[in-house]
């Protein structure tokens, strides 16, 4: 069947208009010349509103310019500050006068596209999430929490604290000296995909080399060599991140690789462990994690704000993009740590850590995310807004 060109679809849409005279509603203006006559205005309380269907958009009060559809901006709240009796033809409706949070984007909308309150916080890239209060170890906010999930370099995070475990804060063992016999592991360092800070054969390099290569470079090579020296060999220190996820009755973390590498890349370098391709742990564990690192070894925060550094002759960059200087810094958020970690499998995985003014400490996982940092820190800010986070 032939369909009706444009003029016959204007005229159809302007019967549909004359049919329902009497109706109260939105009529989305037939032609940018028909506008919409106001027939009372009044200020209102300004009131939270969010989206209420897929349907809406905002207009000028006329109805000569739309100024945005409500899909493009699905988890947006919108403060309302007048109520206005709109005409057009023989049809009245009642719209209200909106802005978003920033102001710039503004409009009126058919009252019945909304309903009050504020939106639904959202993280729409983050596959798992969690924000604790770091303080009293309740969870705040989380999404698909209880899932474990591959985690990357997160994994780290383990394996720092078992190596601080060990050192117990002596010089003695800071300054003790691993020879790397491994050819595997040179082999690893010199790759660029999985490498980063370069061994050489038979050279010996301190703990404390290793730790920050481990912690700021996120040297896979250098986190198995810490691991080897902990447990004795790679197969017993990863019985020992196993054996502390237990003690810590974490139901949902299982490890497999002392780096966060998967068993698929751990192959070509003869440090494949365990039947499990990678380490998997939920959200809400790492955030756990992460809890007890900072709670019995906080210098992981002052270490976690080092830019980068020298080590052994090589820079070693952080590459947590929400510190100050970088590109997703927030002042009032003060971030100090914590670690990054990206496989393709995993994803951009980041766990997070601040304490804003006034509030307690925040520890935020996001896993297999697509932007990790912008996403932390619109996690930061809205557990920040939550009262269990107030001092």
């Amino acid at each position: 069947m032939k369909q009706p060109g444009r003029l016959n679809r204007v005229l159809i849409a302007f019967a549909v208009v004359i049919i329902l005279g009497g109706t109260i509603g939105p009529v989305t203006p037939v032609m940018a010349a028909s506008r919409y006559k106001t027939v009372s205005t009044q200020s209102i309380k300004k009131t939270a509103y969010h989206k209420k269907s897929r349907r809406g958009a905002i207009f000028n009060k006329a109805h000569t310019r739309k100024v945005i559809n409500l899909t493009a901006h699905p988890n947006t709240t919108w403060y309302a500050t007048k109520r206005a009796t709109l005409k057009h033809g023989k049809t009245k409706g009642v719209y209200l006068y909106v802005k978003n949070h920033s102001g710039h984007i503004k409009g009126w909308i058919w009252h019945n596209y909304l309903k009050k309150g504020k939106a639904p916080f959202v993280l729409s890239k983050a596959k798992a999430a969690v924000a604790m209060n770091a303080k009293t170890g309740k969870v705040v906010w989380s999404k698909h929490a209880n899932t474990a999930r591959p985690i990357a370099s997160v994994s780290k995070i383990m394996t720092l604290y078992l190596t601080l475990k060990k050192i117990k804060g002596k010089s003695s063992n800071w300054n003790h000296k691993i020879k790397i016999t491994s050819r595997g592991l040179v082999s690893m360092s010199r790759s660029a995909a999985y490498g980063g800070f370069h061994f050489k054969l038979n050279h010996k390099y301190t703990v404390r080399q290793l730790y920050y290569a481990a912690f700021l470079d996120s040297s896979n090579n250098a986190a198995i060599a810490l691991g080897k020296w902990v447990g004795g060999s790679n197969a017993k220190f990863i019985g020992k991140m196993n054996a502390q996820a237990q003690a810590w009755h974490l139901g949902h973390a299982h490890f497999v690789s002392a780096s966060g590498l998967e068993n698929s890349d751990l192959r070509q370098f003869g440090y494949r462990y365990g039947k499990a391709n990678a380490n998997q742990v939920s959200a809400k564990d790492v955030a756990l994690i992460a809890r007890h690192l900072i709670t019995a070894y906080p210098r992981v925060l002052k270490d976690g704000k080092i830019g980068s550094m020298k080590v052994n002759g090589q820079t070693c960059h952080n590459y947590n993009n929400l510190l100050k200087g970088r590109k997703y810094y927030q002042a009032s958020l003060k971030v100090d740590g914590l670690k990054t970690g990206y496989t393709p499998l995993a994803g951009y995985c980041f766990v997070g850590t601040g304490q804003k003014s006034g509030k307690h400490r925040v520890i935020t996982v996001v896993l297999h995310d697509e932007n990790e940092f912008t996403e932390t820190r619109s996690l930061m800010n809205h557990a920040y807004g939550l009262a269990s986070m107030s001092d």
